[in-house]
């Protein structure tokens, strides 16, 4: 994955006042760390940084001080509402290092038919280098039998990419699709959980249903 160059600027102001005056201005603030380093406090543009982060684990490169800096976004706080960027901690790192992250998780292709695919997990973690994480990984479950389980450990990976938890966790299974009476019987029993009772039909109801079955016969 190609670092995204990003502007950033030093930021000597702090609190919540300094940062709403940061946020006005299209910025937003934002806190480097790792490596040992004292935490370096900054400004990113606004829009800019909004559209690189849309690119899940996007690596961030940026110019400070005249120094070189690579670095991932290992938390980024939004406004609950407007969904807006408010804060940014990022995770400096170097070309080679290995680190762990979550990458999204993409199915491919189509089961046996008469099957259907419950995704278990929407995201793998990883161990691969900084520089060269992949932007998401795929599985293909194409042509696969009902019962099927799919592992962590079935994946295909690009190359220095390694899982990090349990290789034996289920990320899909391939399953007999439910038929309409499983369907319905599933629905009742919800339906009986919930407290959901239907009305008896009324005798206009019963009337009209008789009728429509003795037309049907008719015809």
């Amino acid at each position: 994955m190609a670092a995204i160059r990003i502007s950033a600027e030093p930021r000597t102001e702090f609190g919540k006042g300094a940062a709403r005056r940061i946020r006005r201005d299209d910025k937003i603030p934002a806190v480097l760390y790792g490596h040992g380093g004292d935490p370096v406090h900054l400004t990113l543009p606004g829009h800019a940084t909004m559209l690189a982060l849309k690119t899940p684990n996007a690596l961030l490169e940026f110019e400070l001080d005249g120094q070189r800096h690579l670095a991932l976004a290992k938390d980024v706080q939004r406004d609950v509402v407007r969904r807006f960027i408010e804060h940014i901690d990022l995770l400096t790192v170097v070309g080679g290092e290995q680190v762990t992250v979550d990458i999204p998780l993409h199915i491919t292709g189509e089961p046996v038919p008469g099957s259907i695919v419950q995704q278990e997990l929407t995201t793998v973690s990883v161990v691969a280098e900084a520089t060269h994480l992949p932007s998401a990984l795929e599985l293909s479950v194409e042509g696969a039998p009902a019962g099927r389980q799919i592992t962590a450990g079935d994946l295909q990976l690009p190359a220095g990419v390694t899982i990090a938890g349990d290789l034996a966790q289920i990320v899909a299974i391939v399953s007999g699709a439910p038929s309409a009476e499983e369907v319905e019987a599933e629905l009742a029993e919800a339906e009986a959980e919930a407290g959901i009772v239907h009305d008896a039909p009324t005798s206009t109801e019963e009337d009209s249903a008789e009728e429509g079955s003795t037309e049907a016969e008719q015809a």
